[in-house]
């Protein structure tokens, strides 16, 4: 891999600083000393403005090129996950409960290593501003910083993420116009019958039967509803029902998540979810609640941008290291908030064969570190050419 030289050399100390993330991991917007850190480093590395307290915990810092140009946006996410680690490595979470089990430290270092590198050379016109963002997992950061006004405030005219993923080769990146992650909604369903005793079934309308019949029904909405060519998860993930062995519940709630990859198919899971369960339910002489959150929007990539990652992560990875047209993940995704206030692109990182995002034996691989912090290096200065 064609990684820049002067970023090798100082690999190890970005890996320092994910080490020091990861063992005190933050939730939330609570990340008040992972913020101070970053502003702490960005400020010693003579960048030209730090701003805090964007979206509440964010920080923004700005450095200027050798000329006029385009301003570019380069975003990292830096809160962890409710988990328990259990990875035994010697930088482990040190909070029990709080694990960065998604590899933000990670992102958060490698944006801080792009940061000291272009500070130092401005090789390249307009400005970078990289965005530290609180409050990805659950928590609409990405929004709350928009809603703080990010964009207009730093005159971001174009805006790139990156997500490391376990199970693509190490140092490989996978970008795709379109969408690339996926809507990420909830919902609960409230079944009510009439409870009774368990040995006298005919006297009920018993919840838990129809909540049987409905499970089976929501999981067949994808295949028979959604075309086949298009993508949609629907899971249901949760069955809360009766108190003793003998009695039939009044009431029976299910909770679960749909995963869309189209706005227009995100509307017609949730209709159908709406009219299936109101027909299973009522067909058994019961009533339903159904309540529907929608969460974070389709993240999708703007072509003309997308086609400049791929090109961008071929001079680091070479061409062989590149899938232009890599398959969308289901997972939900935040900086889908910022790509529709701007056009921009979303790409992927290989961590090579590790354990899964959101596990409790996860650890971001610190040999990508100079690839992902190169491909930052290399996208603002390629996009002074653009």
């Amino acid at each position: 891999m064609p990684i820049i030289n002067r970023i090798a050399d100082f690999a190890d100390e970005i890996a320092g600083w994910r080490r020091d993330f990861h063992a005190h991991p933050e939730l939330q917007y609570d990340v008040h000393r992972t913020a101070a850190r970053v502003a702490e480093l960005l400020n010693s590395f003579g960048v030209d403005d730090v701003v805090t307290g964007i979206g509440r915990t964010g920080v923004v810092a700005v450095i200027r090129g050798n000329g006029p140009g385009k301003t570019i946006g380069l975003r990292a996410d830096m809160d962890a996950l409710p988990i328990t680690e259990r990875s035994g490595k010697t930088w482990q979470s040190q909070s029990l409960g709080r694990m960065h089990a998604c590899g933000h430290d990670g992102h958060t270092a490698m944006l801080l290593g792009a940061a000291k590198y272009l500070a130092e050379t401005r090789n390249f016109t307009g400005s970078a501003v990289l965005i530290f963002q609180p409050a990805e997992e659950g928590g609409a950061g990405g929004r709350a910083m928009l809603e703080d006004g990010l964009m207009e405030r730093f005159g971001i005219e174009e805006v790139y993420g990156l997500h490391n993923m376990p199970g693509t080769p190490l140092g490989h990146f996978g970008v795709r116009a379109g969408g690339i992650m996926a809507a990420s909604d909830e919902f609960t369903i409230i079944i009510e019958g009439q409870g009774g005793h368990a040995a006298l079934p005919h006297n009920t309308i018993d919840p838990v039967l129809i909540a049987a019949h409905l499970i089976t029904a929501l999981h067949s909405i994808v295949s028979r509803d959604v075309d086949p060519m298009r993508s949609a998860v629907l899971s249901v993930t949760m069955v809360q029902a009766g108190e003793a062995f003998n009695i039939i519940p009044r009431t029976v709630k299910l909770t679960g998540t749909i995963r869309t990859l189209d706005e227009d198919i995100r509307a017609q899971m949730e209709s159908r979810l709406r009219a299936v369960t109101l027909g299973i339910v009522g067909a058994f002489d019961g009533t339903a609640q159904v309540t529907y959150r929608r969460g974070y929007p389709v993240t999708v990539n703007s072509a003309p941008e997308a086609a400049f990652a791929a090109e961008v992560a071929s001079h680091v990875a070479g061409p062989e290291g590149v899938d232009a047209n890599a398959d969308a993940k289901m997972g939900g995704e935040d900086f889908s908030y910022m790509l529709q206030a701007r056009p921009g692109a979303y790409i992927f990182l290989g961590n090579g064969e590790s354990s899964e995002l959101h596990s409790d034996t996860y650890d971001f691989n610190d040999e990508i570190i100079p690839v992902g912090v190169s491909y930052w290096v290399k996208l603002v200065e390629l996009a002074s050419a653009r």
